[in-house]
């Protein structure tokens, strides 16, 4: 009987042990990806100003007094507003008795100063702002990189143009504004028809930079979406209407819309509101703008959209690009589709390997607009 109370004495204490620890470790995964309380990092931080306290009453020429927004700067960063008020009367706490046990500023240096009061009260203050402004959002300092380290990974992956048969290259270009990492222009693509039709979508959407990479992201889901899953002149309709849907202040769109049989190398371009796209003849060397009618996106219902046809022949090239490539405020739009013409005839015999990486470079590498330049080739 003793022996049998005393295993099921140790499975109980195993069981707990088990449980405890369970407990810590759930507590530590939660704490790290921000879905926890933040009292771990609140008795560190609160633990650390009694420590400075006593390091500036002790030794007060290698303790300053405004040692104390240390832990403040760190309370902002990782604390929720209320714990970080908490810390904030421990630290006023801890000044006032530094003040008290040191005496009067008057008396000699390693004192409490008005300055010293001054830089700690500010350190709070933009503490607090920054600490209310993750608890509106909802995202911890911890995970907000990583998110928008994963939103801009989203988008590269959206705008993936898919592998093409042989006898055909690809190949595309994004430069947001502003050496930032979220752009206002998007590629959406997508290989429909059992393979045999190439369906490119290029969306430049209003605003630039990161005030447009949220509608963007938003919208470049939305598109591939609906990217083969409508018959080819149903797209951008479909897409106007979502738009509308959103209403948005900025709510509108340029888009040019590419079906293309890579069988024959014909081709049918939708537009809405986007500039004309540019097609190499081989036989000629010369240029041809192609381009269909219709409005932005985002505008008004029931908008129409008139194609254009054309056919790839080989050798010939068809680029795609967005306004920002071609337009700045002192270069009209035609001008800079001559640059941009002037600069890719170079690449007709030396090949178009890299071509659109290096076009953007030629053509736009100072521009404070996104930029966008997509390159289809059929091979001689």
């Amino acid at each position: 009987m003793a022996g049998a109370r005393v295993e099921t004495l140790l499975a109980r204490m195993r069981m707990r042990s088990h449980r405890g620890r369970t407990a810590l470790r759930k507590s530590a995964v939660d704490y790290f990806r921000g879905d926890a309380s933040d009292w771990l990092a609140f008795i560190g931080l609160l633990l650390t100003v009694p420590a400075i306290a006593c390091g500036t009453l002790m030794l007060p020429v290698w303790f300053s007094p405004s040692a104390l927004v240390l832990p403040i700067v760190a309370g902002g960063l990782l604390l929720r507003p209320a714990s970080l008020l908490a810390l904030y009367a421990a630290s006023a706490a801890a000044l006032i008795v530094e003040a008290l046990v040191l005496g009067p500023y008057t008396q000699g240096p390693a004192r409490v100063t008005p300055g010293t009061v001054l830089v700690v009260a500010a350190c709070g203050f933009f503490g607090l702002v920054i600490a209310q402004f993750r608890s509106r959002v909802g995202v911890p300092w911890r995970r907000g990189g990583t998110m928008l380290f994963d939103l801009r990974e989203r988008i590269r992956v959206q705008s993936k143009l898919p592998a093409l048969p042989r006898g055909w290259h690809r190949e595309m270009a994004l430069r947001p504004a502003g050496g930032q990492s979220f752009s206002g222009d998007f590629v959406v693509a997508a290989r429909t028809n059992g393979g045999r039709t190439l369906e490119i979508v290029l969306t430049d959407v209003s605003g630039k930079g990161m005030e447009a990479g949220s509608r963007a992201l938003l919208l470049s889901g939305a598109f591939g979406g609906l990217l083969g899953a409508l018959p080819p002149h149903g797209f951008l309709p479909a897409a106007n209407g979502y738009l509308l849907r959103q209403d948005w202040d900025e709510g509108f769109a340029t888009s040019i819309h590419l079906v293309l049989d890579l069988e024959t190398g014909d081709y049918e371009l939708l537009s809405a509101g986007h500039l004309p796209a540019l097609q190499l003849c081989a036989g000629t060397g010369r240029w041809q703008e192609k381009s269909g009618e219709g409005p932005l996106l985002g505008v008004y219902d029931g908008a129409e959209f008139t194609p254009a046809r054309g056919n790839l022949r080989r050798g010939d090239v068809l680029m795609l690009f967005t306004d920002g490539l071609v337009e700045t405020a002192d270069r009209e739009i035609s001008e800079g589709i001559d640059r941009l013409t002037g600069e890719a005839d170079r690449y007709v015999s030396a090949g178009w390997e890299g071509a659109a990486w290096h076009l953007i470079e030629k053509v736009a590498k100072d521009v404070n607009d996104d930029r966008a330049l997509l390159l289809i080739r059929r091979s001689p």
